[in-house]
């Protein structure tokens, strides 16, 4: 079943998410909390990229996947139910390395891909972390969604030929898991909103 293949390829992904999103919340975090645009505004007055994008979260991210990629490594190596419907494993060899080399790839991928949504809305006024109603609102609802899977799809597309439909089948699923995740997350109080 496709979807199980793709769970199977992207569940490190989901897991330093989550994880990454938990980290935000500890006091190691909050004492290196530095901002990627170091407080620095546009000409429009506005901040580049707000607070909530900071070198602690992005290398956090980076850190999360890489861990969570090469655990789902080890898990899908005794699995064959997991191992065998892994995208990556039908064309690398499950390896350490390649696993901490995919799963930082992945996590960089993430946060670059989140940037330009995150600079777009501060441009328009939308403070980070808050959202806006009406067409605006819903738009960047889904934006939200899906800014840093695609970048994550792209580079699993790349590396382990994904077709056309494949990669907005990806996109689909991850943007509904993103949603189910941050409503449990919401649920646990570690997000403020979903």
């Amino acid at each position: 079943m496709r979807i199980l293949v793709m769970y199977a390829t992207l569940m490190p992904v989901v897991i330093g998410g989550a994880a990454n999103m938990i980290f935000t919340k500890t006091t190691l975090y909050r004492r290196h909390r530095s901002p990627i645009d170091g407080g620095k505004s546009c000409p429009d007055g506005r901040r580049i990229f707000g607070d909530n994008k900071t070198w602690a979260g992005f290398f956090g991210m980076i850190a999360a996947t890489c861990i969570a990629q090469m655990l789902w490594g080890l898990l899908s190596a005794s699995s064959d139910a997991v191992g065998s419907r892994n995208e990556l494993y039908r064309h690398f060899d499950n390896t350490l390395l390649f696993n901490a080399a995919a799963g930082a790839i992945f996590g960089l991928a993430y946060v670059l891909c989140e940037l330009p949504n995150s600079f777009i809305k501060r441009r328009i006024g939308i403070q980070p972390g808050k959202t806006t109603s009406g067409l605006r609102g819903a738009a960047f609802f889904i934006i939200d969604q899906i800014d840093s899977l695609l970048g994550v799809v792209l580079i699993l597309a790349i590396i382990a030929g994904l077709t056309v439909p494949q990669y907005i089948q990806y996109i689909i699923l991850g943007a509904l898991t993103h949603i189910a995740l941050n409503a449990a997350l919401y649920a646990l109080r570690i997000r403020k909103n979903i």
